[in-house]
């Protein structure tokens, strides 16, 4: 694996970290969508996951990261169209996909 990928994969790694940290034990919906300052820092953590995804399938075909389309796709719509980010859908993603990448990150970071 290069050496640059392996930076992306540690990249995606952190920001998903930082998504734990910032939502803590409380996992609460409500708790979510009224903090301003917390959905920006979410979405700002999967705008970087979504642009080391992005690099890393144009620079190393064979990194088979799940849904890679899609993450890339989350990221420019978060950039692209902030004003049609939909909190729900960002809560299930963050539910849901969240805890299934940083498994398979965590394990492409051992290889």
């Amino acid at each position: 694996m290069q050496l640059e990928t392996k930076k992306y994969l540690h990249d995606i790694k952190i920001a998903i970290d930082s998504i734990y940290d910032y939502i803590g034990n409380a996992k609460d919906f409500n708790q979510y969508k009224s903090n301003k300052q917390l959905r920006r820092a979410v979405e700002r953590e999967l705008e970087i996951i979504g642009e080391a995804t992005n690099r890393i399938i144009k620079i190393d075909t064979s990194i088979d990261i799940s849904n890679s389309r899609r993450i890339v796709n989350l990221r420019n719509l978060v950039i692209h169209a902030y004003d049609n980010v939909d909190d729900i859908i960002i809560w299930g993603i963050l539910h849901k996909d969240i805890p299934l990448l940083k498994t398979q990150i965590e394990f492409l970071l051992t290889k």
